[in-house]
């Protein structure tokens, strides 16, 4: 049977616990250890001793716990069985959290219920070796930042979403102007979390809420952003908000080719305008010549025939007055 002489692990950053197998170990083995690891040995089930960065060769003067569990005849050279567990203890400050669906938030300003989702990343440490190994990595070959991330995910989102929750009721910020206080929100909430990641052997080095929000495409959404955009319109233009209404319908109803309502206050506004038109030509045109008959007045008329300058109307031949208004003719 082959004796294992050297033990080491090298492994990816998200790797935060590794089995060495349960091979033949022997007195005199190297197990090395490097800079931000420590290596735990387990014998019979029972976490033994934890040994720090460096190279540790197992003897009796250097390993002192495992004399008592292990036999040594034969000089030291007998195999035995052992498992090390080689433990990550560089910080990890990526590890991604976010709600797997949004949480109904009654907005105080607006009181309105609105889908809340919550989005961030906090960072960790293994803080206690054997606290950490024996509660949650078990007798898992390996645990990774993910598995974490996931084991404490259920308490991770309730803090998160009490806390957002209370802190939207009890401070009456708006949903949609919460971007404001994430900063003060991530310390609170990551005060809230230390403990339940601590009792594990994690130290939670910080926590952030990076983003609460709406979904874009909610129906309640849509509409509140609708209301605030017509409410600033109105703040912003005051007393001409309502001209700039008047005026919207007007072109709305003029740019309106179909049939129907429609159509029909086209041609009437069409018709008015023409109208005055008419009449403005007409007295402008009365203006530059003040012998000219009136609009009108000398349609049917017979050639030659003679009009009042004042009133317009017919006059008799040879009459010196207006028979009409008593004008004199000129």
């Amino acid at each position: 049977m082959a004796l294992i002489d050297r033990v080491k692990y090298d492994g990816p950053a998200n790797v935060l616990v590794w089995r060495h197998p349960p091979d033949d170990l022997s007195w005199g083995t190297q197990v090395i250890v490097n800079q931000a690891q420590e290596a735990i040995f387990f014998k019979g089930g029972q976490a033994l001793d934890v040994l720090g960065p460096g190279t540790h060769t197992l003897r009796t003067a250097n390993i002192p716990f495992l004399r008592k569990y292990v036999n040594i005849p034969f000089g030291g050279e007998t195999p035995f069985a052992a498992e090390i567990y080689y433990v990550n203890k560089a910080v990890n400050l990526d590890v991604k959290w976010g709600t797997n669906s949004p949480i109904p938030v009654l907005d105080p300003k607006f009181n309105v219920f609105l889908p809340v989702r919550a989005f961030g990343q906090f960072g960790i440490q293994v803080a206690d070796s054997k606290a950490f190994v024996t509660q949650l990595s078990a007798t898992s070959p390996q645990f990774t930042t993910d598995q974490l991330s996931n084991y404490f995910r259920g308490v991770l989102l309730t803090r998160a979403k009490d806390y957002i929750a209370e802190t939207i009721v009890k401070q009456k910020i708006n949903v949609l102007e919460i971007a404001a206080h994430l900063e003060e929100m991530s310390g609170a909430i990551q005060g809230k979390l230390a403990q339940d990641f601590g009792q594990f052997g994690v130290k939670l080095v910080n926590f952030y809420l990076n983003s609460v929000d709406v979904p874009e495409d909610d129906d309640t959404v849509l509409r509140l952003k609708k209301a605030l955009a017509d409410r600033a319109e109105v703040d912003i233009l005051g007393d001409k908000y309502q001209q700039k209404r008047t005026l919207d319908v007007m072109e709305k109803a003029a740019g309106n080719e179909g049939g129907g309502a429609g159509a029909g206050m086209t041609a009437g506004m069409g018709l008015g305008a023409g109208l005055g038109m008419g009449q403005m030509m007409g007295q402008a045109m009365g203006n530059m010549n003040p012998n000219a008959p009136a609009a009108g007045a000398a349609a049917g008329s017979p050639a030659g025939a003679k009009f009042c300058s004042s009133c317009g109307k017919g006059l008799a031949a040879g009459a010196k007055f207006c028979a009409e208004c008593g004008g004199k003719v000129g």
